[in-house]
């Protein structure tokens, strides 16, 4: 069935069937399973029949190697000046089963933060860091961050922060930890499920928690109270500006390192993405509109904001964040405008705007009755 689509093309995904299901595996671990355009129309068309197969009631999705995904291909991409979004979206009879052990960034949050399980272990480090190379949290980012608890959606969106699973489970981006140990057997109990246990997502509730420790003391955990309470009073500012200085105010009294590190990161940032990001993703406006948003809304937002990135509509930051980090590595990004104040009010409306070019087309999802689980993917 499903492998026969992929006899003329590198396997960068690989498939096996599994009773009432199929496994699902990102195969570019020495690339840690970054998406390129190859692997994303493989994926494609797999989905596209699994979707439509009444024997298949779920998917197990998983990264070979060390990581789950560690997001677009992003030297790809800047060596060829041109990008495309490639959205899947499963409805509601596909149940999407997310291993993430190891590393989950960008397009692999995309990939995996709409599943109904998302199971996360001691090795998963979660980052959306798109503002560092100029870009915005995307592939639906703007949805999952902003139904985070309180403001901190917007901490993770501006500061690229890296969290642990225990931290993903805590603040909701993970459903359950299970240790890497027992993620084979874990797979194990999932692939012999029956038919009516594949349906019922009591059952496949109950087998993940058989294999599930709820909490891994070694960890730090970023989501204590205390620190929740800074980041909510410091994150719920309206502008980024502001943000920034609550935080310096913080500092000065208590400078904890991870203020000092969130206050770094943001100065390190394109200082107009990093104002587009809080609009996408905050809870007064943007993953402050966020919030009110339907997942196809934010998607399509997000497209938008990242097609004025591609064409160049404010400035250059889309490039020369992938040059400095990426291509020439000297780390030093030459960003335009070079500080927050000089972005003003209409460079950000601008990349809101619609995009007056007859060859531009919106973002638009395929007819589905429900928008039960979604896969988004930057390429």
């Amino acid at each position: 069935m499903a492998p026969s689509l992929l006899d003329k093309e590198d396997n960068l995904v690989t498939c096996n069937a599994i009773s009432s299901g199929m496994k699902v595996t990102l195969n570019r671990p020495r690339k840690l399973n970054s998406l390129n355009y190859k692997l994303i129309v493989q994926m494609l068309k797999m989905f596209e029949v699994y979707e439509n197969d009444p024997t298949i009631k779920f998917v197990i999705l998983k990264g070979a190697g060390k990581a789950f995904c560690a997001g677009g291909d992003v030297t790809a991409l800047f060596s060829v000046t041109s990008a495309g979004t490639t959205t899947l979206a499963i409805s509601k009879s596909l149940l999407i089963i997310a291993l993430i052990n190891g590393i989950v960034m960008g397009g692999g949050a995309g990939l995996s933060m709409n599943a109904a399980f998302r199971i996360v272990t001691e090795n998963t480090i979660f980052a959306m860091p798109e503002t560092s190379i100029g870009s915005v949290p995307d592939v639906g980012a703007s949805y999952f961050l902003s139904r985070l608890p309180g403001y901190f959606g917007e901490y993770v969106a501006l500061t690229g922060v890296r969290l642990n699973g225990l931290e993903m489970v805590e603040c909701g981006l993970a459903t359950h930890f299970v240790p890497s140990k027992d993620l084979t057997a874990l797979e194990n109990a999932l692939s012999m499920m029956s038919s009516s246990d594949a349906m019922n997502i009591t059952k496949i509730s109950e087998i993940v928690m058989k294999h599930s420790n709820g909490r891994n003391t070694k960890q730090e955990n970023t989501c204590s109270s205390a620190r929740l309470e800074t980041i909510n009073k410091c994150f719920s500012k309206e502008t980024v500006e502001d943000i920034m200085l609550s935080l310096e105010n913080f500092a000065a009294s208590n400078p904890e390192i991870w203020i000092l590190d969130a206050i770094k990161s943001m100065k390190s940032t394109s200082p107009l993405c990093i104002k587009l990001a809080l609009k996408l993703a905050s809870a007064i406006k943007g993953i402050r509109e966020g919030r009110s948003l339907k997942l196809e809304q934010c998607l399509s937002r997000e497209h938008l904001v990242v097609g004025h990135l591609l064409r160049r509509t404010v400035n250059d930051d889309f490039y020369e964040g992938p040059r400095a980090m990426l291509v020439d590595k000297d780390k030093n990004p030459q960003w335009s405008p070079s500080k927050l104040e000089l972005v003003n009010e209409e460079m950000v409306r601008k990349c809101f705007a619609m995009i007056d070019d007859e060859d531009w087309e919106p973002m638009q999802l395929s007819p589905r009755d429900n928008y039960n689980h979604v896969l988004i993917s930057r390429i």
